[in-house]
């Protein structure tokens, strides 16, 4: 995957297309955060929509972080050719991003996924959708550990965790949320970097 300036690539894998957060995604956005469990789950605020196109303009300019709106292929089955930089906003079912901020380590990532449609949930498109994330954050950005850190609540989420191979390493009783990490060794890198060519069909990029 060749460098490119940030928001410019889309991911197309065999479930999800991943495409940069955009401003028409913004109401959409906003309405999965008016949900209280969504917020619970992911240690958010309500905001106005005012609020939340600013957030989108601050993420889409934070070299720290990138972010991509996860799109449900089946929602899109009766658009016969993906066009990348367009918002698809019928078939946005959740997010997915990372965000870089321990200044000593910049080869660590916080990762994070969010399914919010009912609909979409259960068919394999977040764990589809953070492989994908993690084999862009190693090639494109150089990552080597992934950490996540989710509510000790959401069991399912720390299941598919578990399941892609990240190990617990710490239990917080202030926040109620388990922290888990991924080291990615060469051998590793490798694996996902093979993952990648087999679930990723295709990148667009600007």
């Amino acid at each position: 995957m060749a460098a490119s300036r940030k928001g410019s690539i889309s991911l197309e894998g065999k479930k999800v297309i991943l495409v940069p957060y955009m401003e028409p995604h913004v109401p959409k956005y906003h309405q999965w955060m008016q949900n209280p469990s969504l917020l619970q789950a992911t240690a958010s605020e309500p905001l106005s929509l005012e609020q939340e196109y600013q957030m989108q303009l601050s993420w889409s300019r934070d070299l720290n972080k990138e972010t991509f709106i996860v799109l449900d292929k089946d929602l899109l089955l009766e658009i016969e050719t993906f066009s990348h930089g367009q918002p698809y906003v019928q078939a946005m079912v959740g997010d997915v991003n990372i965000f870089m901020n321990d200044i000593n380590n910049p080869q660590i990532a916080e990762i994070e996924i969010m399914i919010a449609e009912q609909t979409s949930r259960g068919k394999g498109l977040g764990k589809e959708s953070v492989l994908m994330m993690m084999a862009f954050a190693i090639e494109k950005l150089g990552i080597k550990t992934f950490q996540v850190k989710i509510g000790e609540l959401n069991v399912e989420s720390i299941n598919l965790f578990k399941k892609l191979g990240f190990v617990q390493t710490s239990h917080s009783n202030i926040f109620n949320e388990v922290t888990l990490e991924l080291q990615i060794t060469e051998a590793r890198s490798e694996e996902m970097l093979g993952l990648m060519r087999t679930v990723i069909k295709h990148t667009y990029a600007a």
